[in-house]
């Protein structure tokens, strides 16, 4: 079976970030990473080249295939920030409660696993650390240490 592609190394986050253009998104990926640090206590890992993620957990899937991913992240694309919320995913409950705060939130689009974002001045940081927190906990909930 083959390795998954996106993998955690030793890449060093913050030589990422300083390199990210043009420099507003650079100043977005400065903040969302103070964001993510401050809810999920987790000192951030890059996963393949352009991932930033905090924590991990493993995965098996009936099929068999398992692995390890970031339990949260996110991604300063030039197009828009990709925002990994994984625990939107988790259960139900916390699906509907990550979509309620998602409509309080901003200027988004909703994608098979992630939030885009274009720039954070057009969302409510309050609400997206909400939201972070929320999929935390429920990540935390499915995939315990």
């Amino acid at each position: 079976m083959k390795d998954p592609k996106t993998q955690a190394n030793a890449a060093s986050v913050e030589e990422f970030i300083a390199n990210v253009e043009p420099v507003a998104k650079r100043e977005d990926a400065k903040a969302l990473d103070a964001l993510f640090r401050k809810v999920t206590g987790e000192e951030p890992v890059m996963w393949g080249p352009t991932i930033i993620g905090y924590g991990s957990y493993h995965y098996k899937y009936e099929s068999g295939r398992e692995g390890d991913a970031a339990r949260s992240g996110f991604s300063p694309r030039k197009a828009k920030h990709s925002l990994y919320l994984m625990g939107r995913y988790c259960d139900e409950a916390t699906g509907k409660k990550v979509d309620g705060l998602l409509d309080k939130m901003g200027k988004h689009k909703t994608g098979a696993s992630c939030v885009y974002v274009n720039k954070l001045a057009d969302i409510d940081l309050n609400v997206l650390e909400e939201i972070i927190g929320v999929c935390w906990d429920a990540m935390n909930r499915k995939y315990p240490d």
